[in-house]
């Protein structure tokens, strides 16, 4: 049965404690936690506040988590930067283990400079994969893999080079971002989910209109059609809202954020049914 989450960062500006109640008053059924969230990433990842949070809300049990990105990238030509990133990564997926998450997002890095990744790119990209997929065969989260918005610079941008990555690594899930797809059109989101559907672990969901990416569901002809998509290659995970909330014309009050996600979530279930 499909369930509806939403982003962490959605409540950037909120406490651990407030971000959980938030998320339970507009009616979703669980939380990505994003491990950058600046309540928790900026105190030191508090981990047993975490786990106190979720404890006391067992019916948004079990999370999904989304690992570190920001500042980071796995396939630096910086030696340090890359090693970071990695560490930051594994260290994120023994916290999704140590809190009974069922899914860990992860970004597959890019090339520093703004030119096509090369051969060296790609070999930084699989040692990292060789490390996590050490640390996730002794968990039972399911690492899952990103889609990124098509740049220059971008691993794992086309539905092709996502499938090619899967069929090589078979421990690997994948987190479809609707947004980043439909950045390019509706179709690439309809193949991205006829050539790895059944390899889904986590939906981000939400509209683009041009280069804005994150923007609301409702009234948007393509979410229903993508939603149908999702339903007909018979996806039972979660979907999760991830909303930019910096496209609004003011700044979202905590109240606002919550009305505004419980009608996303309305409009949602209308079209699955």
């Amino acid at each position: 049965m499909v369930r509806f989450a939403v982003s962490s960062m959605f409540f950037h500006e909120y406490t651990l404690d407030e971000i959980f109640d938030f998320v339970a008053e507009a009616g979703l059924d669980t939380l990505e936690f994003w491990v950058e969230t600046p309540d928790f990433w900026l105190r030191g990842q508090p981990l047993p506040e975490l786990i106190s949070c979720l404890s006391s809300r067992p019916a948004l049990h079990p999370l999904t988590m989304h690992a570190p990105i920001l500042d980071l990238n796995p396939c630096s030509i910086n030696p340090r930067v890359a090693e970071a990133s990695v560490e930051y990564c594994l260290a994120s997926l023994m916290m999704a283990k140590r809190i009974g998450a069922e899914v860990l997002t992860v970004h597959p890095g890019r090339r520093t400079a703004k030119r096509p990744p090369g051969a060296a790119d790609f070999r930084r990209f699989d040692h990292y994969l060789s490390l996590l997929e050490s640390a996730a065969r002794r968990t039972s989260v399911r690492v899952s893999i990103e889609n990124m918005e098509k740049k220059v610079n971008s691993l794992l941008c086309t539905p092709e080079s996502v499938r090619e990555i899967l069929d090589r690594e078979h421990w690997l899930s994948f987190t479809l971002d609707v947004s980043h797809a439909l950045g390019v059109s509706l179709e690439e989101v309809a193949t991205y989910i006829d050539l790895c559907g059944e390899r889904l672990g986590n939906v981000h969901l939400s509209g683009a209109n041009g280069g804005t990416m994150h923007l609301p569901v409702e009234d948007n002809p393509d979410i229903t059609t993508i939603l149908h998509l999702l339903s007909d290659a018979g996806y039972q995970g979660v979907i999760t809202f991830e909303f930019e909330d910096r496209n609004f014309n003011h700044d979202l009050s905590s109240e606002e954020k919550i009305l505004f996600l419980a009608r996303q979530a309305a409009v949602v279930r209308e079209s699955l049914g």
